[in-house]
């Protein structure tokens, strides 16, 4: 993913949670869970970086494995499948919403995590902003 649009959707979500008075942190990683930007908002806390990132090392590792492409799916999966548990004590994985997939072509290329809003949800909204901004920007 080209490093000005990975850019532009970071500071998207931040934009978006801003407005809502959320001091949050955005982190992109690429497909081998590595990190391309990792963006700290004003006025977010020292947590609000490593949680964004976990949410999306969690989309990009697990994702296309169990079929889902924001981290609310590894959330919602936590509660039915008896595995579930077991995948969230890996290193860096993390079982809140909050991040969503960038996909080209109906492929996951990459994730964009957002930490800090008073619950996951609510980054996972400023997320899923900052990845709409930049859609038709993705190399096909």
């Amino acid at each position: 993913m080209p490093l000005d649009v990975a850019l532009d959707a970071a500071k998207e979500a931040i934009r978006v949670c801003e407005a809502k008075h959320y001091w949050v942190s955005a982190t992109v990683l690429d497909m081998d869970g590595l990190p391309q930007v990792v963006l700290r908002g004003d006025r977010s806390t020292v947590h609000t970086a490593e949680s964004s990132m976990r949410k999306a090392f969690t989309v990009v590792t697990l994702g296309p494995e169990f079929g889902f492409d924001r981290s609310s799916g590894f959330f919602e999966l936590m509660k039915t499948s008896p595995y579930a548990p077991q995948l969230a004590t890996v290193h860096n994985v993390m079982a809140l919403p909050g991040a969503v997939a960038f996909k080209v072509n109906g492929e996951m290329v990459g994730a964009l995590g957002i930490g800090g809003a008073p619950g996951g949800d609510k980054d996972e909204v400023c997320a899923a902003a900052g990845v709409a901004k930049v859609a038709d920007r993705l190399p096909h």
